[in-house]
């Protein structure tokens, strides 16, 4: 596999991203290390005992996308989805009925399924490309499920379903189908930015945040609520992060008092929070590829070097005592 990037490998990546996002603090309606946010059916060892059921399920997605690393990348989605299923049902055993991580599943079983696939063919392991990898992958995706929705009746749809149907929202779909554009340009810049700078995980992941609810629709929101809410919501967002987020003081305190009055309104942005864990998994996945390509070529060069120094060591044709000429 390229890069020594192994099922396993990516597997521990998805997990430790699931681990990431909810030990993130504070994070505003959400579950984190202080407070279960705008829920009453969880809290932090919830989600523990539901990443831990998930842990080698991503094993699983990257196996499977190298098990099919021969066939064009959309062949690869039913596999998935298969396996997709199991790994629902582990979670809401674990949690006793409870959604948990089904978005995560979801968007990083796509991700480690690509980079499974990506990696035994050893092709490059950035985000650009596995982005491009799973968009070919959920390719219909959100036109099968709209199609689906529109014809159920109002009260057996889902949530993202009945938010296509008021709103004409595509969701974790839409995200997936068009390859992680919210990530990609919004999220990842804002958490490569603040890691450079030297913040630390948890205070890089909580920014994130904030520019995500700031700047995303928010379906967990909408869900739970209606598009006032949601604008509330972004709006709150946005002045939390002209105060300086975790940059600053201020913007600590305004964390802490956005988490209370999310708490209150029971605003949950549980969409965005599933797109922190994208982002973790994307930035550390690039990071160890471009890692491993880095030692990949200097081993190459050391090898280069050693085969030149024993080549220059054979003796030469006619040389030695006999050969030499008077």
């Amino acid at each position: 596999m390229h890069h020594q990037l192994t099922p396993q490998k990516i597997g521990a990546l998805a997990h430790l991203a699931m681990l990431s996002e909810v030990s993130a603090t504070p994070k505003p309606g959400l579950v984190d290390r202080m407070t279960n946010g705008a829920h009453d059916d969880m809290d932090f060892f919830t989600f523990l005992a539901s990443a831990t059921a998930l842990r080698t399920s991503f094993d699983v997605f990257a196996e499977l996308g190298r098990a099919h690393a021969k066939e064009p990348v959309a062949a690869l989605l039913p596999h998935l989805q298969a396996a997709g299923i199991i790994a629902e049902r582990q979670m809401f055993a674990a949690t006793h009925g409870v959604n948990t991580h089904k978005g995560m599943i979801f968007s990083l079983g796509l991700l480690s399924g690509a980079a499974g696939w990506a990696g035994a063919r050893g092709e490059s392991i950035t985000t650009e490309h596995l982005c491009q990898l799973v968009s070919k992958l959920a390719h219909g995706l959100t036109a099968a499920a709209c199609e689906e929705a529109q014809q159920k009746p109002a009260s057996e749809r889902t949530k993202g379903e009945a938010m296509y149907v008021k709103y004409g929202v595509t969701g974790v779909r839409g995200e997936a189908e068009q390859g992680f554009p919210s990530v990609r340009k919004l999220a990842l810049p804002v958490y490569r930015a603040r890691r450079e700078e030297g913040a630390s995980v948890n205070d890089a992941l909580v920014d994130t945040l904030l520019a995500l609810i700031a700047g995303t629709t928010d379906t967990n929101i909408l869900g739970r609520h209606d598009m006032e809410a949601l604008h509330y919501a972004q709006a709150a967002a946005k002045r939390v992060q002209s105060l300086g987020g975790m940059k600053t003081p201020e913007g600590r305190r305004a964390l802490v008092a956005l988490d209370d009055d999310f708490t209150q309104r029971w605003i949950s942005p549980g969409g965005s929070a599933d797109l922190i864990a994208v982002t973790y998994f994307l930035y550390e996945i690039e990071k160890y590829g471009k890692k491993a390509e880095k030692e990949a070529s200097v081993s190459s060069a050391l090898t280069s070097v050693a085969e030149s120094c024993s080549l220059s060591r054979l003796p030469l044709e006619g040389a030695g005592p006999k050969g030499l000429k008077e």
